[in-house]
């Protein structure tokens, strides 16, 4: 192991301690989407039901967001040594992961062997270098106030990624292009389209979907009422 000196020991002290005040207070922000009298998320709720190829598309604050190639940026902070922004083209850049897994909403429909391709979460923060301190990650969606958390084991399970990619093709707007959680073990509300901001902190809280009484591990056929 590499030896360090008293200067530098206590410059590494100071970017960590610097990087858990500022990784708090980016977690607290993430409250700044609650309602201040009820605690709960605030905004419209409404969806737009739309068949293609076997999906439903639910949209809960219209418009759909859209994104710009060249200026997109995907934020991950919180709970991290260093705060990074990855552009479009960076984010690609990164592992590529491939799978073919079942798409299940929990109000009964499903669609059978997507194909998606992306990053899994393990290659993704590993870019920020999680804190010990980080359990959980909180995905932030450009259609407010949609958030939603995993604990950060759930975020790591093997087939968990964040995708950029469906049936060989890039997302569509539909889809939550540019990028969106996949997250097949759990029920499609927790896979969250459209996000732009990662946000480690420690523990998980109640997402949109949570917040209107949905259940907040969401597990496929063992939550929600089924099983």
């Amino acid at each position: 192991m590499r030896p360090y000196g008293r200067r530098a020991f206590l410059g590494v002290v100071a970017v960590g301690l610097s990087s858990l005040a500022w990784g708090e207070a980016a977690w607290r922000g993430l409250s700044s989407l609650l309602d201040p009298v009820t605690g709960r998320l605030a905004g419209p709720l409404g969806a737009l039901p739309s068949p293609a190829g076997g999906w439903r598309i639910y949209n809960v604050n219209p418009p759909m967001p859209s994104f710009d190639r060249a200026t997109w940026r995907l934020r991950i902070e919180g709970l991290v040594e260093r705060p990074v922004e990855l552009s479009y083209d960076q984010l690609r850049g990164l592992p590529r992961a491939e799978q073919i897994s079942d798409f299940h909403c929990v109000t009964g429909w499903s669609v059978e062997s997507v194909r998606w391709a992306g990053v899994r979460f393990r290659d993704l923060v590993e870019v920020a270098r999680p804190l010990p301190g980080a359990k959980a990650v909180a995905f932030v969606s450009a259609e407010r106030p949609y958030v939603d958390t995993l604990t950060l084991e759930q975020a790591l399970l093997p087939d968990a990624m964040l995708a950029y990619e469906l049936d060989g093709e890039p997302l569509s707007r539909p889809h939550g292009a540019p990028a969106r959680l996949v997250i097949p073990e759990m029920y499609g509300y927790k896979n969250v389209k459209w996000v732009e901001r990662i946000v480690l902190g420690r523990e998980a809280f109640d997402g949109y979907w949570e917040q209107r009484g949905y259940d907040r591990d969401a597990w496929v056929g063992r939550s929600n009422g089924y099983g």
